[in-house]
């Protein structure tokens, strides 16, 4: 545990080293504080390198209202945060670092060349300046009975103490990577309360049949829109009209069910309501930008000789793996128009669960706030502070994951600062 008083330079650990961990290290490095930095793993930054291989999308451009209400039940947690590192705070901190960004058609930043190495090299540098000292390959393990950390090493077994702890380990997701969730144990043995770690911005199991497993896994769906009959929305204003959520977008048939941005978009409310009820349906509207009348029309027209794939084709535009999936869950929709028609405007899929955590882009779960003082520190071990992906909140893709860690590994950075003042004057 973190000793006091203290008659030298103070010393913090900072265990995990993504955004979060690395963000509470420039904080505390720049007021002159001993930091090292522990990881697991060979290198730091793993998890952020391969989330920035497509395209590091960084935060979002979106009014600020609308972009702490993506944090859903964890708007009110997060939100003292943000305002004090927000997206146009985190812009500037990665121009200082000699790295431009641009907002997408999308309203999501991006830095200029699209890559997470360059901005990660940059900070590391200036880390290194500062004196941050890295110790990789070095897995965490708690405290030994004189409270002090203890780690294993390529060099074995190592205690090590600290005036003070910031831990910012991740969440549950791509263990390979490093988040592999270990910790959880290690804090619950601390009287720590920790929310079950659980996938989030996941896919989702559907029970294809080998046929169309084989024909049409990897297939895009674009242009397409969803609709959660089972997941209706209560306006606080009309509580008595509940409206059925919807969401246009595109997303992609995998072998084992469906994955993508539209299904993250809305993957913590199917994976609640199938932790529920033991299922949910999703709606599919193939054809959004159609009137029901229109596809009505269309379908209802005399085909020929043409096969319902040509005419699906012909009249409507469909085909591929949208006649695939009404063929897989609307085969007797096409004895009569009225009922093809709908199955292309609501066609129900079954997800029947979500897909295991360690494929997920992110987790839900975590340490719990209630546990935490205003300044990350946990209540149960006082000078052990808490970042990042490891609190229990979630977030879609789209810049919010990376924002809310790198500001609440500027929180945690400045409660240790807080936390070390207040031992020299105890």
């Amino acid at each position: 545990m973190p000793s006091s008083p203290i008659f030298r330079s103070p010393i913090v650990a900072v265990i995990g080293g993504g955004p979060a961990g690395l963000m509470a290290a420039e904080i505390l490095s720049s007021q002159g504080v001993h930091v090292t930095v522990y990881d697991a793993m060979p290198t730091v930054g793993r998890k952020f390198l391969l989330a920035g291989k497509g395209g590091m999308n960084i935060t979002h451009s979106e009014p600020y209202a609308d972009f702490l209400s993506r944090y859903a039940s964890r708007e009110s947690n997060l939100a003292p945060l943000l305002k004090q590192f927000g997206p146009d705070s985190l812009r500037d901190w990665i121009h200082a670092l000699g790295i431009e960004t641009f907002i997408g058609s999308s309203g999501r930043v991006f830095p200029v060349d699209m890559k997470a190495a360059p901005l990660l090299r940059a900070w590391l540098h200036g880390l290194r300046m500062t004196g941050v000292q890295f110790q990789m390959r070095h897995r965490w393990t708690g405290w030994n009975d004189a409270g002090a950390l203890t780690f294993t090493s390529p060099s074995g077994e190592q205690s090590i103490g600290a005036d003070a702890v910031v831990l910012a380990l991740g969440g549950g997701s791509w263990a390979r990577l490093g988040s592999d969730g270990a910790w959880v144990d290690l804090l619950a043995r601390r009287q720590v309360s920790v929310a079950p770690l659980l996938p989030s911005n996941c896919g989702f199991n559907v029970g294809w049949s080998a046929y169309f497993k084989e024909r049409f896994a990897g297939h895009h769906l674009k242009s397409i829109a969803i609709t959660l009959p089972d997941l209706n929305i209560t306006n606080d204003d009309r509580p008595d009209k509940p409206q059925t959520f919807r969401k246009q977008g595109e997303f992609v048939i995998s072998a084992d069910g469906v994955e993508g941005s539209l299904i993250y978009a809305i993957s913590a409310r199917l994976r609640d309501h199938i932790t529920q009820y033991g299922s949910v349906r999703i709606h599919l509207d193939l054809l959004p930008d159609w009137t029901f009348e229109r596809v009505l029309r269309e379908v209802s027209h005399p085909r020929g000789a043409r096969s319902w794939s040509s005419h699906l084709q012909s009249r409507l535009g469909l085909k591929g793996v949208k006649v695939g999936l009404l063929r897989e869950f609307a085969t007797t929709a096409f004895t009569e128009p009225a009922s093809l028609a709908n199955a292309i405007k609501a066609l129900p899929i079954p997800l029947i669960a979500a897909r295991p955590i360690d494929e997920a882009i992110s987790s839900a779960g975590g340490v719990r706030f209630n546990g935490l003082d205003q300044q990350l520190m946990l209540q149960a071990l006082p000078g052990v502070f808490c970042a990042g992906e490891m609190l229990d909140w979630e977030a879609p893709t789209g810049g919010y994951l990376l924002t809310a860690c790198f500001a609440s590994g500027r929180a945690a950075g400045y409660g240790a600062l807080a936390w070390l003042k207040s031992l020299t004057t105890a």
